[in-house]
């Protein structure tokens, strides 16, 4: 059986010849960094309610988003935005009991603000239906991004859904059908710690065109059931990130934001694994970049995000 050296060392090597010795590290618009903070935020359309309450989050990821619950407080926030130098948006928000989130409350809000700023738009796309995916479309909004979980139970046991993963592949169609750009997430270790369908998730991106994946891992959120599970091992998930790269080789793959803060030696790993794209780089890793002799970018948005405004520093 391969060793987890020699895996990184194939996956690292592919990636190098499909993309070239470049990467590029992100900050997104919810953190800080060096005093820095980035020029892509958050907003929330539901503010911090969530139907799902999750176990890995409790809706409190969307505490700190910038709360926009009608479509004209969603203008006005992002126009806002826009003035202060933003150069896009991540439109969120929390689901209702079926993993869908209210688009079509904010379907003529989304056309105006394509239509009126220069921001680019990624939305969290939810569960979405066909008819609900090509309306979002037909906005104009650059990008949707959804998770995708590999293992009936993990969703059942995690998002409290009585449905199963045939669910997200629906919705990864509907995307697909619509025409809409699509950057999957899978969270390594979502099911209290343990790696379980990560490896069928990635299969289940096979099956369709994308051209990013983004893989974080657990974060252990204070007062949430998964609190108290033990977050999987950097080697664990360099392990889920170099299958990735052996599965979908031309498929751009980046270590996002929502991570444990303070791990370098994922971060380390993760460049071994040949990582094309990289949210909150540790000082280690862009050592280790250095020493590898990368093309190194630095840019002020999503990890997701699929156009170019790369700087050579931050």
């Amino acid at each position: 059986m391969e060793d987890l050296k020699e895996k990184l060392e194939r996956a690292r090597s592919l990636s190098w010849q499909n993309f070239g010795k470049s990467v590029t590290f992100y900050l997104p618009g919810m953190f800080r960094y060096d005093g820095m903070t980035g020029k892509y935020p958050a907003v929330s359309i539901t503010g911090s309610r969530c139907a799902l309450d999750c176990d890995h989050c409790g809706g409190k990821i969307l505490s700190p988003m910038i709360s926009a619950e009608s479509p004209e407080w969603l203008i006005e926030k992002c126009h806002r935005l826009e003035e202060k130098g933003n150069l896009g948006v991540l439109i969120s928000g929390g689901c209702d009991a079926d993993g869908k989130l209210p688009w079509a409350k904010f379907l003529s809000a989304l056309s105006e603000i394509k239509k009126k700023t220069r921001l680019h738009v990624s939305v969290h796309s939810g569960l979405i239906d066909q008819e609900a995916a090509f309306r979002l479309k037909e906005t104009g909004i650059d990008q949707a991004l959804i998770d995708v979980v590999g293992d009936d139970k993990t969703l059942q046991d995690i998002y409290h859904v009585p449905f199963g993963i045939s669910r997200i592949l629906s919705a990864l169609d509907s995307l697909q059908k619509a025409g809409l750009p699509t950057v999957p997430h899978i969270v390594c270790g979502l099911h209290y710690g343990k790696i379980v369908g990560e490896k069928n998730a990635i299969d289940m991106i096979s099956r369709f065109d994308v051209e990013q994946v983004v893989i974080v891992s657990l974060m252990r959120i204070p007062g949430t059931p998964a609190w108290h599970s033990e977050a999987p091992s950097a080697e664990d998930v360099a392990e889920i990130l170099a299958g990735a790269r052996l599965k979908l080789p031309t498929t751009r793959i980046s270590l996002g934001c929502a991570r444990q803060r303070g791990n370098s030696r994922l971060d380390e790993l993760a460049l071994d694994a040949g990582v094309n794209r990289m949210a909150l780089p540790s000082d280690e890793v862009i050592e280790k970049a250095e020493s590898y002799g990368l093309n190194i970018r630095y840019q002020q948005t999503c990890c997701s995000v699929l156009e170019d405004v790369s700087k050579e520093s931050w």
